[in-house]
């Protein structure tokens, strides 16, 4: 038996629509997570991107359960001293929601150099309406 290798033009990428309409975020995440790392096909390797395109539609009806909606905060550094920014869950949901979406599906892939060509097939939309429909999208199963 020879150990089968996936090569990048073996590799058929399809994509995925996932509305995020009252879904959690987090066990949202993990199911994207692994679908662009791939590992749901048969021919995953670790070293090729096999993974599929995922969309994400709805981002501003995500959901968050216990009491993460109150104390959950989302942190950045500009760099400077005294340059911590920090925002609550609500207000980046008001302002960025596909930021939300975006730092927990990258919490949950494998920090390496597949990682930032993984989170460019993610793509995320606040609304219902995505730009994508020429690919022919399948709904992806929660």
């Amino acid at each position: 038996m020879k150990t089968f290798c996936a090569k990048e033009k073996d590799v058929d990428k399809k994509w995925y629509v996932v509305d995020a309409d009252g879904k959690v975020l987090g066990r949202m995440a993990a199911r994207i997570a692994t679908v662009l790392t791939g590992k749901h096909k048969p021919i995953y390797t670790a070293h090729v991107d096999t993974g599929d395109f995922v969309i994400v539609t709805n981002a501003a009806k995500i959901r968050l359960t216990g009491t993460k909606p109150e104390t959950k905060r989302y942190w950045r550094y500009s760099g400077y001293p005294g340059g911590l920014h920090s925002r609550s869950f609500a207000e980046v949901l008001k302002t960025k929601p596909e930021r939300i979406i975006r730092e927990a599906v990258y919490g949950m892939l494998p920090k390496n150099k597949l990682a930032q060509p993984r989170m460019r097939k993610l793509k995320i939309y606040a609304g219902a309406e995505h730009p994508h429909a020429a690919q022919q999208p399948k709904e992806l199963e929660m």
